[in-house]
């Protein structure tokens, strides 16, 4: 499975963006997916998850309210859209394959992992 994500870019403090992220096999559909996070020299963040079917969500704290998890199981495609973005929201974004249907919170549960888009947000 290699998994794509993209969207990211320079935005300012209280604005939007959308992340994609683009799977080159139907197998993710019957996956929970998923969002991360790293800021250089810090340790990878969850920011959220989604189960195979969207039925079931789950964010960080400190996401919550801000950003939404969504997926079209049709078309392979996985989307974090981010409102209300702050600086603290810097880092390189990851999309990822859970091993199971649900989400998780926990880096280990993925076992497939795109290449990271940039997002930097601006005071």
């Amino acid at each position: 499975v290699q998994l794509q994500a993209f969207g990211g870019g320079l935005v300012q403090v209280g604005g939007s963006l959308r992340l994609s992220c683009t799977s080159s096999a139907r197998t993710s559909s019957n996956n929970g997916m998923g969002w991360f996070r790293q800021v250089p020299g810090e340790e990878r963040e969850f920011v959220a998850g989604i189960s195979w079917n969207g039925g079931r969500t789950t964010y960080a704290d400190s996401v919550k309210a801000r950003f939404t998890i969504s997926r079209d199981r049709t078309r392979n495609i996985l989307y974090l859209q981010m409102n209300s973005l702050k600086p603290e929201d810097t880092a390189v974004y990851y999309c990822a394959v859970a091993r199971s249907a649900v989400p998780s919170r926990e880096g280990p549960d993925y076992n497939y992992w795109g290449r990271g888009t940039l997002v930097t947000v601006s005071s």
